[in-house]
């Protein structure tokens, strides 16, 4: 038997698929995503990413900024995504405005250190939910799998 490496992409390399990571190079995940039983009850709505602060954020994918200011005292940015898709970006400075249409890699803002429960000094809390339809409720989602990458797949070897 034998292991192929598929996706396994040098941080650098150009990605493929409509969603791309936030930040570049390609960080680190530091908390993943805990999804809630419940949408009020506890857990983790997306992934924190090592960063430093002032770094660039990037828009994961095409769409149209939604909100930029603050939350709570945190500032936050959000993009609509075709297909009823929601993603989150804190604590960030916003370097956008709503209504901007924007290109997956666009820079929205810039990092801001501080992010609570983060172990590295600065962490992009990226997140991702579908939004509610005639027939569906608000969906939280790992962001994680927007980005497609290949998994590692056992073959057959064939000496």
């Amino acid at each position: 038997m034998a292991i192929v490496l598929g996706g396994a992409v040098p941080a650098d390399a150009a990605e493929a698929g409509p969603f791309g990571w936030p930040l570049r190079p390609r960080p680190t995940v530091e908390r993943p995503f805990d999804k809630p039983e419940r949408n009020w009850l506890p857990g983790h709505r997306g992934v924190d990413l090592a960063g430093i602060a002032g770094q660039a954020v990037l828009a994961a994918g095409e769409g149209i900024v939604v909100f930029a200011g603050e939350v709570a005292g945190k500032p936050v940015v959000s993009i609509d995504h075709p297909g009823g898709l929601r993603t989150t970006y804190e604590p960030v400075t916003a370097q956008v405005a709503v209504g901007s249409r924007v290109a997956r890699g666009t820079p929205v803002g810039k990092l801001v250190a501080g992010h609570e429960g983060c172990p590295a000094a600065a962490c992009l809390h990226w997140g991702a939910r579908r939004e509610s339809g005639a027939h569906s409720r608000r969906e939280y989602l790992d962001p994680l799998g927007l980005l497609h990458e290949v998994p590692v797949r056992l073959k057959p070897w064939e000496p």
